[in-house]
């Protein structure tokens, strides 16, 4: 039998040259980027004035407007080579997507033109199959429309000109993730800038931020290329564990291989041009596996970067003969890879509403924001979880240092410790002894106390680090964009219930704007600290644990979103529909069953087609050398040839395991096929395809361990893991 593991093992990397680093200077800094900066050299300030007022308004760019800056953009855009343009948007599908069409076009008369106006800039009907949703719309509504966001920036790439786009149905339905994040977006900074008007009036408006920080595997291409698994499904189906584990590999610490350093120096290069504000890349505790990391910014323009450099990524990694892994969990009982997503509130003074102040009234702001971020995330525990849970990601949280399904919000027990005393505050009107003692001796100590002040295992699904709150459940390849939607909107319902509370004691109870806010914060305190309490934060209370919820796979967990809060919470806040709704649970189901029926296929195609032959090959050589030793020592067979005769029964009860599954799985697949609604297909892949598909797992891996080296088809994990 040809082994192609072997032939790849043999091939050799032809490096590139290196990158010379001297060559990232400010002036190469988004310098691919149509910002402000470059708009401002082709418009009138009076056409600058009223492009930045429709942006903060959040009004339509109107068409003689477009038109300028339309030429604007074309003309930057044809300065530097490019010929053609592509609305950019982020759909339900997967990645970034794009559409393009060149500038070329013809006149009255036939003669070449290059055009490009505002109605081309503002909204654009792309391709109008294989949109998501797809299903649920008649044939003559299956179209999208895009319209640009004038927020995000329009960039070069690849000699294209592309414009930051949302995306939406015919009938007016959402189908990208931008849509709802810049709905959220609005909503959050409508509530949180009256609330910040409590204590500086001068607050015009507040904005969510994100800082991303996105793990990935890179894994050498040529061996990737020769496993079927990763090709077609991103994540390894069988492989047996490491001998040298994660846990005495000390890659964390480790300078990045040269080939390695060159990739991520190209990555970077791209990324300084596309304004991506990379701050951090090292690697990570897994062997091959690494992290990189950006300056805060605005969520909707974080995401942006986010998606581009995902995209990025991968074309590099082409060109340094890598693969990026993004897949959750591509290695079996190792770290898998998050996009930790680290949320915050910023007003336009520069102010970061979740980090501690220097003033007791500014620490007074900022309880007001971590309290109610804090109830809202225990008040919407299971839409926000639907909002990370996937296929892959079910495959690495709670395993090998991922953090856990359940909820638990760790704050540190300094901050826990104001809490408390924050919930013994007299009811009703403070008196002057009470509120200086609050001011001086609780609330304006918080500076001092947050010198360290982070969980040590980084295990907690959402925890606060300092002057923000991290979310640590955001799967790898997932878009961030689906889980800051929904922190977005469950903190903006939350922080207006505050507000209707505070100003309802200011106005009926004639308190003072201070009392009333300390009040509010006592009673919201007492619903949430028996909850953070359970949650694990604090080693000194004695109280019996709440009961957690059994854990859920994906096709359960998104069902939170059609829960009546949630629709109430979207519904409300006009950012979905619950049709809306509908559609995207019942998309996000039929991917789970696609993804675990191509694992099925190509698990069950690997081991017919590769693991079985082998063994059989092994055990073919077993049973002859058996038989050479019964010739020689005849009455001694049992003794002489036990460990042959032990591997034969080994490798026969594992084949005959795998043969069973895969009937078994070819059974299920009639099943899943009959059955017409894909809740009831996702049950049965996540209750009876994917246990089955373990099995073979199981079977494989341990043939792995038996099976002479040299017959082993599959590339090894060691193989994939060290060579670099």
């Amino acid at each position: 039998m040809s082994n192609h593991r072997f032939n790849e093992l043999q091939l050799q990397y032809t490096p590139l040259k290196n990158l010379d680093s001297n060559g990232i200077s400010e002036n190469l800094f988004a310098s691919a980027v149509f910002n402000r900066e470059k708009l401002q050299s082709f418009l009138t300030e009076r056409a600058l004035l009223q492009m930045d007022q429709c942006i903060e308004k959040r009004n339509p760019i109107p068409p003689i407007l477009a038109d300028q800056i339309a030429m604007a953009m074309k003309a930057w855009a044809l300065s530097k080579g490019v010929k053609h343009f592509s609305h950019w948007v982020q759909p339900l599908t997967g990645l970034a997507a794009d559409k393009q069409d060149s500038f070329f076009s013809l006149d009255e008369k036939g003669k070449y033109i290059e055009k490009f106006d505002g109605e081309q800039l503002v909204q654009k009907v792309p391709y109008e199959t294989g949109l998501p949703g797809g299903s649920t719309r008649d044939t003559f509504e299956a179209r999208g429309y895009t319209a640009w966001d004038p927020t995000s920036p329009a960039f070069i790439y690849d000699l294209t000109l592309y414009l930051p786009t949302t995306f939406i149905s015919y009938t007016g339905e959402a189908l990208d993730y931008k849509s709802p994040l810049l709905k959220s977006t609005q909503k959050i900074d409508e509530i949180a800038s009256e609330i910040c008007r409590y204590f500086d009036k001068n607050t015009q408006n507040v904005t969510p931020t994100l800082g991303w920080e996105q793990e990935y595997f890179l894994i050498d291409r040529k061996l990737v290329l020769s496993r079927p698994d990763l090709v077609l499904t991103g994540r390894t189906l069988i492989g047996q564990s490491l001998p040298k584990g994660q846990q005495s590999n000390p890659s964390f610490f480790e300078m990045a291989p040269n080939r390695v350093s060159n990739f991520l120096k190209s990555v970077e290069h791209e990324c300084v041009k596309l304004g991506i504000p990379i701050k951090t890349r090292h690697n990570e505790v897994a062997p091959s596996q690494y992290e990189i990391a950006q300056v805060f910014g605005p969520a909707n323009l974080a995401v942006d970067h986010n998606a581009l450099l995902m995209n990025i990524m991968h074309k590099i990694a082409y060109q340094h003969d890598f693969c990026v892994l993004f897949h959750e969990k591509p290695f079996d009982k190792i770290n898998g890879s998050s996009k930790h997503s680290n949320w915050s509130l910023i007003t336009d003074t520069g102010l970061n509403l979740l980090s501690p102040s220097k003033t007791p009234m500014g620490n007074l702001q900022f309880l007001s924001f971590f309290v109610n971020t804090i109830a809202a995330v225990l008040k919407h525990e299971a839409v926000l979880r639907a909002s990370t849970v996937s296929a892959s990601n079910d495959l690495r949280m709670g395993q090998d240092e991922a953090p856990s399904t359940m909820l638990s919000i760790f704050v540190g027990k300094h901050l826990l410790q104001v809490l408390e005393e924050l919930e013994h505050v007299s009811e009703g009107k403070l008196s002057p002894q009470e509120k200086s003692d609050l001011k001086l001796n609780v609330i304006g100590k918080i500076p001092e106390i947050l010198l360290d002040n982070t969980d040590r295992d980084r295990t907690s699904p959402f925890a606060f680090t300092g002057n923000k709150f991290e979310i640590r459940t955001v799967g790898s390849k997932s878009n961030a964009a689906k889980t800051i939607t929904v922190i977005n909107a469950i903190v903006a319902e939350q922080l207006h219930h505050f507000k209707k509370a505070v100003d309802k004691l200011i106005d009926e109870k004639d308190m003072k704007k201070d009392d009333a806010i300390f009040n509010t914060l006592r009673e919201t305190i007492s619903t949430i600290k028996d909850e953070l309490l359970d949650g694990g934060i604090s080693e000194s209370k004695n109280k019996k644990p709440k009961a957690q919820p059994k854990h859920q796979a994906t096709p359960d967990a998104l069902f939170a979103y059609l829960n009546s809060t949630s629709i109430t919470l979207f519904e409300g806040l006009e950012i979905f529909s619950k049709k809306e709704l509908t559609d995207r649970l019942e998309r996000d189901l039929e991917h789970y069953v696609r993804i675990l029926h191509l694992e099925a296929r190509t698990l069950k195609e690997i081991a017919q087609n590769q693991i079985i032959p082998a063994t059989v090959q092994y055990q073919t050589k077993l049973i002859e050398n058996y038989r050479g030793i019964k010739e020689v020592f005849s009455s001694e067979v049992n003794e002489m040839g036990q460990v042959q005769k032990h591997l034969i029964d080994k490798i026969s009860k594992s084949l005959l395991a795998i043969h069973y599954s895969i009937r078994e799985i070819d059974l299920l697949f009639e099943s899943v096929d009959k059955t017409p609604e894909y809740a009831l297909k996702a049950k049965l892949c996540a209750t009876e395809l994917l246990p089955l598909c373990n099995q073979i797992r199981l079977h494989c891996d341990s043939l792995e361990e038996v099976v002479e080296d040299s017959l082993w088809p599959i590339v090894k994990y060691r193989e994939l893991l060290f060579i670099r």
